[in-house]
């Protein structure tokens, strides 16, 4: 028979962000505040980050010299670990059907109005995961420094650069 302290400690509770009531966790009765459903544990989530953010010590903990050096150091010690294991991975994750041609394929048809380019310039991330790669760092600080490399050199590959202005305009 459960006693009346065990009772007590498994009441529910109201939701901080829904506001309806959930059983709390066993583990964590001395501060769950938050019910399971998805968008209160975003709530939570947004709630902790602010609360940590808002420590004096902890506002500038991804910004300066002092972080890339914290993180640089941690690299060296771990080197290949931001690149993960998909790579090394032998199971195929979808059946390779390239030597099956389509049939009934009209290729009459005009191409899709997106070309690559229209593509690429819409999806900073792959911009910035190609530039990792070629780069082989993923610090903010290092990607923006090979940017803006990569810029001077497209810009003197194509004769836009600042030095490079035609002849009799602005």
């Amino acid at each position: 028979m459960k006693t009346d302290r065990s009772r007590k400690r498994r009441r529910r509770r109201r939701c901080r962000h829904c506001r309806e009531l959930y059983t709390p966790d066993p583990r964590n009765l001395r501060h769950q505040e938050y019910c399971a459903k998805a968008e209160c544990r975003g709530a939570s989530k947004a709630a902790r980050q602010r609360r940590w953010l808002s420590k004096p010590e902890n506002r500038d903990y991804f910004r300066g010299p002092a972080n890339v050096d914290r993180v640089r150091r941690w690299r060296k010690v771990h080197p290949g670990y931001w690149r993960g294991k998909g790579a090394q991975s032998s199971g195929a994750l979808q059946d390779d059907l390239s030597a099956k041609r389509p049939e009934n394929i009209d290729e009459s048809h005009s191409l899709n109005a997106d070309a690559l380019q229209d593509d690429f310039w819409r999806e900073p991330a792959l911009l910035v995961g190609l530039i990792a790669s070629l780069s082989g760092h993923a610090l903010q600080d290092d990607i923006a420094a090979t940017s803006r490399r990569f810029v001077r050199l497209g810009q003197d590959i194509l004769g836009k650069g600042p030095g490079n202005r035609p002849k009799g305009g602005r």
